[in-house]
């Protein structure tokens, strides 16, 4: 789509409530106008033939049947994870023997399957309703640790796979320097280190943004950069998003104590890692203070429930962490699923298990950690909601299927019922990137790539 358009939506999710008809403008990739009610409810009266009609012609209003969210966000990915799907989950294993299985994948990749594999990936994500996608980046170099003519060739690689999907990235290129506390990196770690901070700083300063690209930085973890690394990596960031693997496992923080008699989240929080531009990924095993060092500073908390169910890490204090001043964010991870619906339920359902209690979360607090609060933590503070002068994103959810018919059509449909399998249409700043029956394309798109590295 080209120029200005207008979509005149069943049902919307603005300013925190879903409205009925509303008619939204959109020029130049952004919101012009936002009016709720312009549609006498036409749509929802109309018979299930009309609600099917998209039309196409530029200057027309689209009209788009079924509940619409602003574009959703990713807020950690390992694009390269997605080809482990459906492998690692044979016979049994731990966090551990995965991260064997993925390192055996890290040394198979080179710029042009990285390339394939991240862009059918962010295609998923797009049918998925993803519209910003926070990649934790650490397979820089070559399989023997030598850097590439162009020493960011595979950052490179994976912001064209996101421009060409069409959605938006925040390159989190991430610092690696040792295999465990102070061991050097061995087998496919050595594609990951620059050697130490200084050299990582200096490859990632040659990365340029772009209206769709952010160009944040990532701590891999406190096991994988000493603690004399990370005032530097802080330094070389500020006033970017920085993210970092936090507690994610008990033997990380058991290894950290010994080394450093301090918390995983003690030592972030000694050298100036935290703060709003900052994320702490996982954040599964957490004692109270470190908590408080969460929250006083206002670091922002990404969970993957879905990998960290798949992986047996364990369910983090998500509500905790929230009350104590810690905005939360979601992400899919290693994709074993990509669905952000799933993870935003999950979010709760989990608290439900380790707690035996009911309501954590309300609906429209976790549609707010998948919207604005995700986008904003990656460095896209003008997306996220359907407001005039945001990113024009639209996601729209079938509110008919077998899952979410009859359950009201409302938020907590959104969050409580709905699945990657019922969006229909996704607009990201102002361009149609999914509509229904792209979904076999994607997944030859997957098979294609995904095969190509196994052969």
């Amino acid at each position: 789509m080209t120029g200005p358009a207008s979509y005149l939506l069943e049902r919307a999710w603005v300013d925190g409530a879903v409205v009925d008809d509303v008619l939204v403008t959109i020029e130049a990739g952004r919101f012009t106008g936002v009016t709720p009610g312009a549609g006498n409810s036409r749509l929802r009266h109309a018979t299930a033939a009309q609600k099917r009609e998209f039309h196409r012609a530029p200057g027309e209003t689209h009209r788009l049947p079924g509940l619409t969210l602003p574009g959703l966000a990713n807020c950690h990915s390992h694009a390269f994870h997605r080809a482990l799907r459906g492998r690692t989950q044979r016979g049994r294993g731990t966090f551990w023997t995965w991260r064997e299985e993925m390192y055996a994948l890290a040394g198979r990749l080179d710029p042009d399957s990285c390339f394939a594999l991240a862009r059918a990936t962010y295609g998923e994500m797009a049918a998925a309703g993803i519209t910003s996608v926070g990649e934790f980046h650490y397979l820089h170099h070559q399989p023997d640790g030598t850097p590439y003519d162009d020493p960011n060739e595979m950052g490179h690689a994976l912001v064209a796979a996101a421009r060409e999907a069409g959605i938006r990235i925040a390159l989190l290129d991430t610092c690696y320097l040792s295999s465990g506390f102070g061991a050097p990196p061995r087998g496919a770690q050595v594609r990951y280190t620059d050697g130490d901070a200084e050299r990582w700083a200096a490859r990632v300063a040659r990365l340029r943004p772009d209206d769709s690209t952010v160009v944040g930085a990532a701590i891999h973890s406190v096991r994988a950069v000493p603690d004399d690394q990370l005032r530097t990596v802080v330094e070389a960031s500020a006033g970017r998003p920085l993210h970092v693997h936090v507690s994610e496992q008990t033997a990380e923080n058991d290894d950290c104590v010994a080394a450093y008699g301090a918390t995983p989240t003690q030592l972030l929080a000694d050298h100036g890692v935290l703060g709003p531009l900052t994320t702490a990924v996982h954040a599964t095993h957490l004692t109270e203070d470190d908590v408080a060092h969460l929250g006083g500073t206002g670091t922002h908390a990404c969970l993957c429930p879905t990998t960290e169910r798949d992986l047996g890490d364990g369910v983090g204090p998500s509500r905790h962490l929230r009350d104590a001043g810690s905005p939360l964010t979601l992400g899919s991870d290693s994709h074993a699923v990509v669905d952000l619906f799933e993870e935003m339920r999950a979010v709760e359902l989990d608290e439900r298990l380790a707690t035996r209690t009911r309501g954590h979360w309300a609906a429209a607090e976790l549609l707010a950690a998948a919207t604005v609060t995700g986008h904003a933590s990656l460095g896209f503070a003008d997306a996220g909601a359907i407001a005039v002068g945001q990113r024009a994103d639209l996601v729209t959810v079938d509110t008919a299927s077998p899952r979410t018919a009859g359950s009201g059509a409302d938020a907590h449909t959104a969050v409580f019922a709905a699945t990657a399998a019922d969006v229909t249409h996704v607009v990201a700043d102002g361009q149609v990137i999914y509509e229904q029956g792209d979904g076999t394309r994607v997944g030859h798109d997957l098979v294609t790539a995904i095969e190509r590295i196994w052969a």
